[in-house]
């Protein structure tokens, strides 16, 4: 199997056991200890605070379901296109439940350092989901 194909293979079966069943120790075996998650507005989070980030919107969404539809991995670059969805059962950052479906994607931007992923880059729009815990109204500005 290629470096590409053994990074692929990671990235998958490290998102599932986390997202989806809530193993987020899963990430430890692909995550450096100096990695660094950034999100849009250029906060960071470490493995600590990612994993416990993790934990936090599966308690909120206990039927979360993420779905890794493309990795594309070129030598220490690995480019992950995703969607979640789930159900708001429970408190989810100071929002109580709503009971409703929701549905997000995004992307994310790794960087490996020799086999382990050392900065993420992730991209989605929070506000999809705010719309579909009905917290804004669709078509409505900021």
């Amino acid at each position: 199997m290629s470096d590409n194909e053994t990074r692929r293979s990671r990235i998958q079966e490290a998102w599932t056991a986390a997202w989806d069943r809530g193993e987020v120790d899963a990430f430890d075996g692909l995550l450096a200890d100096s990695y660094q998650r950034i999100n849009g507005t250029g906060s960071t989070q470490g493995r600590a605070e990612f994993k416990a980030s993790i934990t936090a919107t599966r308690s909120a969404f206990p039927d979360l379901l993420t779905v890794v539809d493309e990795v594309v991995v070129e030598g220490d670059r690995a480019a992950i296109r995703w969607h979640s969805t789930g159900s708001h059962e429970h408190s989810f950052l100071g929002v109580p439940a709503t009971k409703r479906e929701v549905a997000v994607s995004g992307a994310t931007f790794a960087r490996f350092e020799d086999d382990r992923i050392v900065e993420e880059h992730v991209t989605w729009d929070p506000r999809a989901l705010l719309t579909a815990l009905g917290i804004i109204a669709v078509g409505q500005d900021r």
